[in-house]
């Protein structure tokens, strides 16, 4: 043996010994690792599902630890209405290779140590039976996920691709979904990305015609961030790039391209506050353009603790009642009461106070849709205050509540002209001109009557309607008068309207 071969040799014994020392210790410590990491998980689905009408939870059913390997075994469980009101139990087994050198890696020429390798796959049950056979008898949820040594985790999720009858007249066809994961220690940071390349559902609607379902080009992503109170705080992205349905008996196909939504949340001490924005690029009806559409919504100065201990009493009364209630009613009986214990009650109007003491804001931003010849706008903002008291008059208290509300609203004619051509063609009508004469003449009826009972005013080609309420006066387009003359005006205009039907 030559020099070379010795030194090579040499190094392999030694990548070797550590190997096995590594995987060796690894094992031993490998049980209270997985134990950590589930209670912290359930953790996470109990705070995410607060407020939610269902439960979940997951637990390590057994572990077969070995040497160089382990086999571990989990069970979710999950029940209340979010699941189908019956108790769900899906089984998975994780193969995990101990680290610091797992084979699957080295194969991959990924030479970076972890602590193990993950390769967990659902289980086939009873209740996964016909998930399985619709993935060619594979396991058709998976996923492969790094353990390192300072507890982060990086690793992908699979749903693989399906192909299969749901009955007799339906056919669902799903390209499959990635997701990349990576999460800190734990999980104080965790980041997301995925992608759907296509998604297909044939079945009937209840009259028995047909319906067709498909989605195109679905785009994931997440930054998020554990807060102090354990929600997660960050980014969250979905794309579509298009969706067509097809219904009726005519196969009508209603379009969509570019569908965003996007949402970010942040924590500033005890106080949180968050925006969501949805865009649709282009809505289209039997391949005719129709417009395109916004909304953005935010929520601004939410006291966490208040919220979170409001949401507690939620899940353990209001949520057992509006089920009696639901029960009730299907039986034709009185609805139960609510019932509060003092402390209970004291402790709801605390954390209302405390909420409104962050003088917290709703925001409709933007609620929009434009077509080719106009664009309708509206938009509404609600400030909220604490009240001297929560036992004041329902007309005093609604006064010191609402600190401020400003809400907008235009109209454009000619958009309106558009949809109601759209409409039409629907319908099935095919005379071009009379379809314009009737849009035209509808959307002036519409200007018209609006402008008649002084509730909107006329601007170019829109009919707008502005409203601003702050100190006990409002500005109602452009009039200045209290809310008690407001209303008194609001009232004989919608008096007025009914005397005239």
């Amino acid at each position: 043996m030559n020099k070379s071969a010795s030194v090579l040799l040499g190094i392999v014994v030694v990548i070797g010994a550590i190997s096995a020392g590594g995987a060796w210790y690894t094992g031993t410590k490998l049980e209270g690792v997985l134990n950590t990491a589930i209670a912290d998980s359930n953790k996470q689905i109990q705070t995410a599902l607060a407020g939610s009408n269902g439960t979940a939870s997951i637990e390590l059913v057994s572990l077969d630890r070995g040497t160089f390997s382990s086999t571990a075994h989990y069970r979710l469980k999950g029940e209340g209405e979010m699941f189908g009101g019956e108790p769900v139990e899906l089984l998975f087994v994780d193969n995990i290779e101990h680290g610091p050198l797992p084979f699957s890696r080295l194969m991959t020429l990924k030479w970076l140590p972890v602590m193990a390798t993950s390769h967990t796959e659902l289980e086939r049950t009873p209740l996964t039976e016909k998930w399985f056979v619709a993935a060619k008898d594979k396991s058709p949820l998976k996923g492969v996920f790094n353990l390192g040594y300072d507890q982060s985790t990086n690793g992908t999720f699979e749903l693989l691709p399906l192909d299969t009858k749901l009955d007799e007249q339906s056919q669902l066809i799903f390209s499959g979904l990635k997701i990349d994961v990576a999460a800190s220690a734990q999980a104080q940071k965790l980041k997301a990305d995925g992608y759907m390349d296509s998604f297909k559902l044939t079945t009937v609607a209840e009259d028995q015609t047909p319906v067709q379902v498909e989605f195109g080009g679905l785009t994931l992503a997440s930054n998020l961030t554990k807060s102090t109170y354990g929600y997660y705080m960050g980014d969250n992205t979905l794309l579509l790039s298009n969706s067509k349905t097809s219904f009726g008996e005519q196969k009508s196909v209603l379009g969509l391209k570019n569908f965003e939504m996007k949402n970010n949340s942040s924590e500033n001490g005890t106080s949180a506050s968050g925006r969501a924005d949805y865009k649709i690029g282009e809505l289209s009806f039997n391949d005719k353009v129709i417009g395109s559409a916004q909304m953005a919504v935010s929520l601004k100065n939410l006291d966490i603790p208040a919220t979170m201990s409001l949401m507690q009493v939620y899940q353990a009364k209001l949520q057992p009642y509006e089920k009696a209630a639901a029960e009730a009613a299907e039986a034709g009986e009185p609805a139960p009461e609510l019932e509060l214990t003092e402390a209970e009650e004291a402790q709801v109007k605390a954390d209302l106070e405390k909420l409104l003491a962050g003088a917290p804001q709703v925001a409709l931003e933007n609620l929009s849709f434009s077509t080719a010849n106009g664009e309708s706008r509206a938009s509404l903002i609600v400030d909220l205050a604490k009240p001297q008291s929560m036992d004041l008059p329902p007309d005093e208290l609604g006064r010191q509540l609402l600190a401020l509300l400003d809400f907008k609203v235009k109209v454009s004619k000619p958009m309106l002209v558009d949809l109601l051509t759209v409409q039409a063609q629907m319908e099935g009508q095919t005379d071009a001109k009379l379809i314009a004469d009737q849009a035209t003449a509808t959307s002036d009826m519409f200007s018209a009557m609006a402008v008649g009972t002084e509730l909107a005013k006329l601007e170019g080609n829109d009919v707008v309607t502005n409203l601003h309420y702050a100190n006990n006066q409002v500005d109602f387009n452009g009039q200045k008068m209290t809310v008690e003359q407001f209303s008194a005006f609001v009232m004989s205009k919608l008096g007025g309207g009914v005397a005239v039907q």
